[in-house]
Order: C-alpha cells, then sequence, then structure tokens
C-alpha cells in the first residue's frame, strides 16, 4: 500500500442515492394484489420489536402457511422441504407471548455467526449447515432488496434467490425436486410447488431468482465484499462517497489470516500493519465524504469472523453506519459482537 484508493470511476459506479428507494406496488395496468389477513396490530408488534418494516409479501407468505397447517403455520414446510418459519413469524404466531424472559432480544433472535446488521432470517434449515432464508436490507428504513440464504457452518456467503419469500422458497422447492427421494415426497413438492406459483401470481410476485430491480440494484452495488451480497451506498454525481481499498478482497483474506493465525502477540501486532494502514486510509476517505470504503472495510473484517478483528469492526461499522444514516444497523451489530455464536440462536426458546 503505496498511497491513498482512488475512488472508482464512474463508468463503473453509477452515481445516485441507490440505498433509498423503497419497492413498488405492481403497476397500474396489472390488477391490485389482494390484502393479507394480517392484522395491523400484528404488523405494529413486528416494527415495535424489530424496528423493521416488513414486506407484505411476508405477511401473504404466513397466511398460505396457515392454510397449508392451521395448528401450526410455522411448521407447515417442515416435512416437505425441511424449513421452519421463524424470526418476524414467530411474533405471528405468538410465541413470543408465552416468553418467561420479558425482555428478548429480537436483534439477535436467529441471527447467525456470519449475518451482518443488512440481514434477517426468516426461515431456518438445515441446522447441521445452519442453513437460513432471510431479508437483506441496503437500509433499515427501507423495505428489503432481496431475499438471501446462508449456511453459517461453510462460511459468510449470501446468495439471492428472489426479491421476496415465495420465490426464494420456490427455488429452495426446485432444488429440493432434483434430490432423489420417495414418490410421496415428490407428489408433496409438486402440490407444493403449485400452490406457491398460483399464489404468487395472484398476488403479482416474480418467481425470479433475479429481479429487474435485483439487477438495478447489482449497478449500484459499490464493492461486493466477503459475503457477496455486495453493499450500497449513496454516490453523487461528483462520484463522491465511494473509493476502493487499496488491497484486493484476495489481499485482504491473506492479512486477516496472518492475523487470526499469528502464533503470539508479537507476531500479531506485526501483522496488523497493513491493517492498520488501511483503518488510516478509512480515516481520510470518512473527511472527504466517500463514507463506503469505511463500510466495505467494516464488513469484511465483519465476515472474516475472527474476535481478533471485533475491536476495529467496532471502530469502523458503527461510525460508517453512523454517516450513512443508518443507525438501526448499530444497534443490531453492538448486540451480535457481545453475543456472537453458532449457538443458542432461539431468543424465546431458553425462555
Amino acid at each position: 500500500m503505496t498511497g491513498r484508493a482512488k475512488r472508482k470511476p464512474k463508468s463503473i459506479q453509477e452515481s445516485g442515492e441507490g440505498n433509498v428507494e423503497v419497492k413498488k406496488l405492481c403497476p397500474d395496468d396489472v390488477t391490485a394484489a389482494p390484502l393479507s389477513k394480517v392484522s395491523q396490530q400484528q404488523r405494529d408488534e413486528i416494527l415495535q420489536l424489530y424496528k423493521l418494516h416488513m414486506p407484505d409479501d411476508l405477511y401473504h407468505f404466513w397466511d398460505l402457511c396457515k392454510e397449508l397447517c392451521p395448528d401450526n403455520p410455522c411448521g407447515a414446510l417442515k416435512d416437505t422441504l425441511g424449513l421452519q418459519l421463524v424470526g418476524p413469524f414467530d411474533i405471528l404466531a405468538g410465541a413470543h407471548q408465552h416468553c418467561k424472559n420479558a425482555s428478548p432480544n429480537f436483534h439477535l433472535h436467529w441471527r447467525y455467526f456470519y449475518d451482518p446488521p443488512e440481514f434477517q432470517t426468516i426461515l431456518q434449515g438445515s441446522e447441521e449447515s445452519q442453513h437460513h432464508i432471510g431479508y437483506y436490507r441496503d437500509n433499515p428504513d427501507s423495505l428489503p432488496s432481496f431475499v438471501g440464504e446462508n449456511e453459517a457452518k461453510k462460511g459468510c456467503t449470501i446468495t439471492p434467490m428472489g426479491d421476496n419469500v415465495f420465490a426464494a422458497v420456490h427455488l429452495f422447492l426446485l432444488r429440493k425436486k432434483k434430490e432423489k427421494g420417495r414418490q410421496k415426497t415428490e407428489e408433496d413438492l409438486k402440490s407444493l410447488e403449485a400452490k406457491l406459483s398460483e399464489r404468487a401470481e395472484t398476488l403479482n410476485l416474480s418467481l425470479e431468482q433475479k429481479t429487474k430491480g435485483m439487477k438495478q440494484r447489482d449497478k449500484k452495488v459499490v464493492a461486493r465484499t466477503f459475503h457477496g451480497a455486495g453493499i450500497v451506498v449513496p454516490v453523487d454525481k461528483n462520484d463522491v462517497g465511494y473509493r476502493e481499498l487499496p488491497e484486493t478482497d484476495v489481499a485482504l483474506k491473506k492479512i486477516c489470516k496472518a492475523i487470526a493465525e499469528a502464533r503470539n502477540d508479537e507476531e500479531r501486532v506485526k501483522a496488523f500493519r497493513p491493517l492498520q494502514e488501511m483503518i488510516t486510509f478509512v480515516q481520510f476517505a470518512n473527511d472527504e465524504c466517500d463514507y463506503g470504503m469505511g463500510y466495505e472495510l467494516g464488513v469484511d473484517l465483519f465476515c472474516f469472523g475472527s474476535h481478533y478483528f471485533h475491536k476495529v469492526v467496532k471502530q469502523l461499522l458503527p461510525m460508517a453506519y453512523n454517516l450513512l444514516k443508518r443507525n438501526l444497523f448499530i444497534e443490531i451489530l453492538e448486540a451480535h459482537l457481545t453475543s456472537r455464536s453458532h449457538d443458542n440462536l432461539d431468543q424465546l426458546s431458553s425462555c
């Protein structure tokens, strides 16, 4: 690292706010979708507990699961797909009302080890791989940008599955159909696929894994980061808002590995020097309103996963979120770093 990193050229990074768009409903020439049966009181309760607005597809999916299994909607997909409805669905099921703990932390409810503050789990999959599906938001004040999946036991990668939960479950179901199994299971999958497709069509929801809106978001992504889903920050017409890190992802991972695997404190201090230099560059970038640089570095260090980086992450990410006016993500991050674990993910189970 011989000098400060330059901003990404305008030809690569499109200018514009990018991260504050809220999904629009269907076009005027499309028949309006029916309303969900979920009450306003339940919606308000989720907002109060999570401090996040949920998209309508979540409530419509709950309606479908109640039809599939009235006695246990959260387990409606368990036998067929191995998926359990969790997170905000627990609130709709009233699970929190029977909790002895007066104040479970919903910032941590089904928050897996590698889940950044932008990610919110709504479906639990394989316990062995800790597969889970959730909403990814670029801004806590906006609706989700897409639905993605992660396997926490395998790493930090977040893979987009569509822009709504119907699309994500439909994609997961198609993968299940390719697996060899009993004829009964295949019949159940076909039946569920038909119901998902029919309901999605009624609601004017796309089942595409990569929608037009997601492709538009891709153009606004300034850096993929270690988790691959990318980050979006406002970049103005003068390209102010983001500048690249002075190291490639490969080089940064080597630096992180050297720090995490150092044999003693002396080696670790030495290995930290390149990272400390990058932090200095971030401070310069913040002074010149290129807030995305510190955001990217903070997310990368969080995704690497070593506790040796928690102190630096606490320095970089809250600053970036504050400058980007995404303050709820600060609350989520600080709660997670205080109790970051592969275990005890259900905040309601121990109540």
